[in-house]
């Protein structure tokens, strides 16, 4: 008992309340988020749409987000983390049911970018809110707790849309607005509008966007998690098409990828303890490597119980990953560009949603899964060379950071817990 309790103070303890207050509304919003998941269903089913319209308009969506991300980014600096968050999540719900009780196809494809670009407009100030909130030494743990909650919200939603889908497709549009808007409200009650951080020393550089793009170390950072994101995004998209080639139903594929949120769920806590004390440049290594060998492992699997074991290779790998991926994004962002810094880098994410199904389309169809599968592993083996040469000018950048703003930021190095008592 002791050892439990002991391990959720390590896990959980002295994390601040309004971090826990963040992370419910997550729970809530991501219990919700139903439409995604069905909208290709939605559209071809239920509205009787071609297959290629509604990947058109699937893909419509990242655009839109791409947009958002970047917009929101900046709103969260000038504006202020809670108001661009509040806007987002309302005028979210709000284009949430637009979506669902519109007819017309023009009107539907208009309605989806925007959707996706208002949805993802909260990102970026969601992460700044967040890394505000928490102190630099309890990051790790808050990003693995906040990763953990999204799968498990995400689980829970995939469940409950199938389900809901038998019995009318736009309940579910009314249910995704319905949390959006409870899990602002929250928001508005509950959570405080940081302190904005000024640098100490005042920069002759440029300020806005120009700035992080002209920041050499984290747009490398950014370029290596889109060679990370194209290579994760195919589990969406040519895993189901390869399991196919091997005469396994869309079911199976539906249960095999199923194993990835239960494995994330189960183990994500423990994994800031296994990697207390070690870089995150190594760490991010190492992920990659796992991750390269998971998704390599599939050019030689035929069966359901192959492709399961696969999956569950790379999602030990995507579990090493996250936190330590989210830690050293936070510790590359100047505290006062901290939203536009997030919208560049969740733009990466977008860039992959986009661009990972048409290059894996591709090589699937004329090259085959072999290549693409053994391709993955090789760019896998690229992204952690990469980690590793790049880590000391990372190191070397949030040294800098430390010294023209207000925040003391240690060496990206995940730092031993403290032990300190459970939240009530």
């Amino acid at each position: 008992m002791r050892t439990v309790r002991q391990w959720v103070d390590e896990t959980a303890g002295g994390l601040p309340r309004q971090f826990w207050y963040l992370w419910g509304t997550t729970l809530v919003n991501r219990i919700g988020s139903f439409v995604l998941v069905v909208l290709a269903l939605y559209l071809t089913k239920e509205r009787g749409f071609s297959v290629s319209y509604a990947g058109l308009v699937i893909g419509l969506w990242g655009a839109g987000g791409a947009v958002g991300t970047l917009i929101g980014g900046v709103l969260a600096d000038r504006w202020g983390r809670k108001p661009t968050y509040l806007t987002a999540l309302f005028g979210g719900a709000a284009m949430m049911l637009v979506v669902g009780f519109t007819r017309g196809q023009v009107a539907i494809t208009v309605a989806v970018f925007l959707l996706g670009m208002v949805s993802e407009a909260s990102r970026p100030a969601a992460v700044a809110l967040m890394i505000d909130l928490v102190p630099e030494r309890d990051r790790m743990r808050a990003f693995s707790l906040n990763y953990w909650v999204i799968n498990l919200g995400f689980a829970v939603s995939a469940f409950l849309a199938g389900i809901l889908a038998g019995v009318d497709f736009r309940l579910l549009f009314v249910i995704d607005a319905a949390t959006t808007v409870a899990a602002a409200t929250l928001i508005v009650f509950a959570i405080k509008e940081p302190v904005r951080h000024r640098p100490a020393v005042v920069s002759s550089a440029p300020g806005g966007l120009r700035t992080v793009f002209t920041d050499r170390v984290f747009m490398a950072f950014v370029g290596v998690n889109l060679l990370t994101s194209l290579i994760f995004m195919q589990h969406l998209s040519s895993l189901p098409l390869s399991m196919s080639r091997d005469g396994l139903p869309a079911s199976t594929y539906g249960t095999v990828i199923a194993l990835n949120g239960v494995l994330i769920v189960a183990g994500q806590l423990f994994v800031p303890r296994l990697l207390r004390g070690r870089s995150h440049a190594s760490a991010l290594a190492v992920a990659a490597v796992v991750f390269g060998i998971g998704f390599g492992l599939t050019a030689f699997a035929d069966t359901a119980v192959l492709y399961a074991l696969t999956v569950l290779v790379w999602t030990a790998g995507e579990m090493l990953n996250s936190p330590s991926n989210s830690a050293t994004n936070a510790a590359l962002s100047p505290a006062h560009l901290r939203g536009r810094y997030q919208g560049v880098f969740s733009l990466s994410w977008s860039v992959a949603s986009f661009a990972a199904p048409i290059i894996g389309g591709a090589v699937l169809q004329y090259a085959g899964p072999a290549t693409l599968w053994l391709g993955c592993f090789g760019l896998a083996l690229v992204v952690a060379v990469i980690h590793l040469l790049a880590g000391p000018a990372r190191e070397r950048r949030a040294a800098e950071l430390s010294a023209t703003s207000g925040e003391a930021r240690p060496a990206l190095v995940t730092a031993p817990a403290v032990a300190e008592p459970a939240l009530a």
